[in-house]
């Protein structure tokens, strides 16, 4: 592993994302966090999250972690607030060279889990931390395999909200695990942070974990 990009400990992170998920990851591997989102007067993260026309998945998912991490950091500096390493994170579903992000509604979600069932995507997340002008990126890529979903028991699962704010409009950790057949990579990767990259990139800013 790279050495330490400063000398300095540090008893928390700054965390730049929503996901309740995301923050379930950090406490399970004990690191004392602090969420710094976005004021409505800022971009938030579904516009910083918006694609480019032919751009790759893993492309895309880099891109769209580093704008997150620049804009957490200048957030932190525009409020004041006392340094510490900030952190970031988004995952994407890719199917081939098309990403499936998070569904706008209920007709998008179906058809992202028609075009999943009874084949293997790739699941991409990037995780960045940065600590003034000290920034580093790591990505986390795994694969999944659905089985064959029964039409009715994708509606009932659509219906029940669960594929909205997910990245390929499922949650590894709900009920469409019941179509998994098999995973290649990083659960927690898949579920939004990879816990063995964050844990690098945690370490070198002389965060325990």
């Amino acid at each position: 592993m790279k050495r330490p990009v400063e000398t300095q400990t540090h008893d928390f992170v700054y965390l730049a994302s929503q996901s309740p998920r995301r923050r379930q990851l950090l406490e399970q591997i004990g690191v004392r966090h602090e969420l710094l989102l976005a004021d409505a007067a800022e971009e938030d993260a579904e516009a910083l999250e918006a694609e480019r026309h032919g751009e790759l998945p893993l492309a895309y998912v880099r891109r769209v972690t580093q704008a997150k991490l620049d804009a957490a950091q200048a957030r932190l500096q525009r409020r004041g607030l006392p340094a510490a390493p900030v952190l970031c994170s988004d995952t994407t579903v890719a199917l081939g060279r098309r990403i499936h992000g998070k569904p706008l509604d209920a007709a998008a979600a179906a058809a992202t889990l028609r075009e999943l069932s009874g084949r293997t995507h790739r699941v991409i997340t990037a995780v960045a931390l940065g600590l003034g002008s000290q920034q580093r990126l790591a990505v986390s890529e795994s694969r999944v395999s659905f089985a064959e979903i029964d039409e009715a028991a994708l509606e009932r699962y659509v219906a029940g909200g669960e594929p909205f704010g997910k990245a390929g409009a499922y949650a590894i950790q709900g009920a469409a695990s019941v179509w998994v057949s098999r995973i290649a990579g990083s659960y927690s990767g898949i579920m939004g942070l990879p816990l063995y990259e964050t844990a690098q990139l945690l370490r070198a800013f002389g965060v325990r974990c």
